[in-house]
């Protein structure tokens, strides 16, 4: 029996997957261009999970999300993850991450000063971009310096950046933003 399940799940911007072990989330997985290469890309990080109805917490962290991802106002940072297959340096870049409120965002420089290595700002960027549990480690909510939006390794890359910061930022009107013109999947609710 595999130490690790997972669940495909229909989104706001389209199908993701998480999977999980004993201890908590392991991963979450935006969506790729089809539910098969999501499916694949989660199973070439756990290649043993099978596929299973969530417990109840985890199916919680997955609602969660759900509701962030129609831009709900969602705190997803009393999510257990299962982190211990990953370097302590990107735990703690991870942790400090997850403190970021919606709507809000940091640099890589200051998460690197926080951590106490004020010239870390690159190796907290090469962290974020191997953050297994995207959304949930808002690594979205984390910017280059000067409000550059940087990168991030999601299928659509810093579009999909922009567009995760529009949907937690609350609309003051119903005035068109700059994504009402995106796939219908990806525009705020």
């Amino acid at each position: 029996m595999s130490a690790h399940a997972f669940q495909l799940f229909d989104t706001a911007i389209g199908r993701c997957a998480i999977a999980w072990s004993a201890r908590g989330v392991a991963a979450l997985q935006l969506p790729e261009t089809n539910a098969r290469e999501t499916r694949a890309r989660l199973l070439r990080r756990f290649p043993d999970a099978r596929e299973a109805p969530p417990p109840p917490e985890i199916a919680r962290a997955r609602d969660g999300v759900i509701a962030l991802l129609r831009g709900e106002a969602t705190d997803l940072s009393s999510v257990v993850l299962d982190d211990t297959r990953l370097p302590p340096f990107h735990r703690r870049v991870y942790e400090i991450a997850r403190t970021i409120p919606p709507g809000a965002t940091v640099s890589y420089g200051n998460i690197a000063a926080r951590l106490g290595t004020p010239g870390a700002a690159r190796a907290v960027g090469q962290a974020l971009g191997r953050n297994p549990f995207a959304i949930i480690v808002p690594c979205h909510r984390v910017l280059a310096a000067g409000g550059k939006a940087g990168g991030f390794s999601a299928r659509g890359g810093v579009a999909t950046k922009l567009r995760l910061l529009a949907l937690e930022r609350p609309r003051a009107s119903d005035a068109p933003t700059l994504f009402d013109d995106a796939d219908p999947r990806l525009r705020p609710a």
